[in-house]
């Protein structure tokens, strides 16, 4: 026999989670007594939302579901927003807390850390399942498995009743490795590529680990490939290489220009495609839809969808498919969307291209900044998900700190570089203690105007009063020195990178009017 907490730890050991982000509690003791010998490594951000947004970063770039380890209550309602972006970024994340003893759920006597219904907050963002009984423990840990490893990845939640945590259970068998799904038919999906005279490729984050299948795709049709946000790093470089926002005029013009549009892994979302909202995005009734989710798949017309994971998919798409040529719209397209950027943008992505030169294969990780922004719109990264931030899709301020420890953790032979306004960071400055703690060569780079200066700007477009914009920023010298960070403030035309981190640059703007 073995308390659920022990087998709890267990299962989590066999599903091969390497990493767990947490704050111990009072209601997570038992979990904590289960960790020491079980080879797991704890980290400890100083919020559970950097708890949240390092599982996310790690998921993200170990291409394995992340793990935060909550309190009940409070711990829960502050890790909810982590929870909602990688449900909007699709990224596997699972989110272990307690509750309260089952004899005092939903009657609202004042327990400590009481929520009228856990359960039942956390399935507003995800699948969430509860432990009522320890002899369920199998059968619940089976359903969080199939959460966790079938469908559209995402946030899954599991809560343990305290008065389970120490209860016992039999020793949980081993895992069954779950069967691989059936192939779907791929006809007329082969049909409709076999009759494309001008195709065109729009990847979305589903791609992110095909990159080597989508370039075979795209060389195979000689079509040039879109990359929406979540897929750059891809095919860096190639000549169909397309790294650029569908929101571009040049980009849309590509689409429509084109006779087949091939979407894989992307909801089509508006954060990629219409993100000034002006509707302009071309009609997709004829595209060939590839995704993983079936409820996905039914939200736009398409001429055909292929349900599965994009992965599997491509080869038999490509294998099909006719050899082709032709101009070089994917050029034409790049140097178009390029010179379409708004006013500004050209200086922030140069920086861009300055930092990834310097640091060849570095991931980035972004916030809300005016850098992210640009690079969003068009950027050219040199590793396949290596670019990734909370400025698009559900966009979370305070993202970027606490997924760059997750990210270093996943990825620790690699360079960080946590780019975030100086807004942003107050959203969550704590994670760089973290960061300084657990050594890791993150290079925090704070883009400083004093100010929110997309809302300012946002305010100012709609004629409205700039009001709230100017939050004055703490001296950020001094905060790196609170927690033990080497520390630099340049110009933009000064930024340097060379020394690893961990480390603090600020960059010195214009201060919002």
């Amino acid at each position: 026999m073995t308390s659920v907490a022990q087998a709890l730890v267990a299962w989590l050991k066999s599903m091969g989670v390497e990493v767990i982000f947490g704050i111990p509690g009072v209601h997570t003791i038992e979990l904590y007594r289960a960790l020491p010998g079980a080879g797991i490594r704890h980290v400890t951000p100083r919020h559970e939302a950097g708890a949240g947004f390092m599982a996310d970063g790690y998921a993200r770039v170990s291409g394995r579901f992340g793990v935060a380890l909550v309190i009940t209550g409070p711990g829960l309602t502050n890790i909810l927003t982590p929870m909602a972006q990688a449900r909007a970024d699709s990224v596997p994340m699972l989110v272990i807390s307690g509750v309260n003893r089952r004899a005092t759920l939903g009657k609202g006597r004042g327990h400590l850390h009481e929520l009228p219904d856990q359960q039942a907050l956390a399935a507003t963002v995800c699948p969430a399942f509860h432990l009522d009984d320890a002899e369920a423990l199998p059968e619940t840990l089976a359903a969080v498995t199939e959460a966790l490893t079938t469908g559209r990845p995402g946030p899954v939640h599991l809560q343990i009743p305290l008065d389970l945590m120490a209860a016992e259970v039999p020793v949980l068998p081993a895992q069954d490795t779950p069967a691989a799904a059936p192939l779907p038919d791929l006809t007329q999906a082969n049909a409709l590529l076999a009759q494309a005279q001008a195709p065109v490729i729009l990847a979305g984050g589903g791609c992110r680990r095909a990159g080597t299948a989508l370039q075979a795709l795209a060389e195979r049709l000689g079509a040039p490939v879109i990359l929406t946000t979540n897929a750059r790093g891809l095919m860096h470089g190639h000549p169909l290489c397309v790294p650029a926002s569908p929101s571009l005029a040049p980009v849309r013009d590509l689409i429509r220009g084109g006779d087949r549009l091939i979407v894989l892994g992307s909801e089509l979302g508006p954060t990629d495609c219409d993100m000034y909202e002006d509707g302009g995005f071309p009609e997709t009734e004829g595209m060939i839809r590839v995704d993983i989710d079936a409820d996905q798949l039914a939200r736009s017309p398409a001429a055909t969808t292929v349900q599965g994971d994009v992965a599997s998919i491509l080869p038999l798409l490509t294998r099909h498919a006719p050899a082709a040529g032709g101009p070089d719209r994917a050029g034409r397209t790049r140097a178009a969307a390029r010179a379409a950027l708004p006013d500004g943008y050209e200086v922030e992505l140069a920086l861009l291209e300055r930092l990834r030169d310097a640091c060849p294969g570095a991931i980035m990780v972004g916030d809300s900044t005016q850098a992210i922004y640009a690079g969003n719109l068009f950027y050219d990264h040199d590793r396949p998900g290596g670019w990734f931030n909370a400025a698009t899709g559900f966009g979370a301020l305070g993202y970027a700190t606490g997924a760059a420890v997750g990210a270093a953790m996943a990825a620790p032979d690699a360079r960080i570089l946590c780019l975030i306004g100086d807004g942003g960071l107050m959203f969550a400055p704590g994670e760089l203690l973290t960061a300084a703690e657990e050594k890791l060569d993150i290079t925090c780079i704070i883009f400083n105007n004093a100010g929110f200066g997309e809302i300012a700007n946002a305010m100012r477009a709609a004629d409205a009063q700039v009001l709230g914009c100017t939050p004055r920023p703490p001296n950020f010298a001094d905060l790196a020195r609170a927690c033990g960070l080497p520390f630099e403030r340049v110009t933009p035309q000064a930024l340097q990178v060379g020394r690893s981190g961990p480390r603090v640059i600020e960059v010195t703007l214009p201060p919002v009017r």
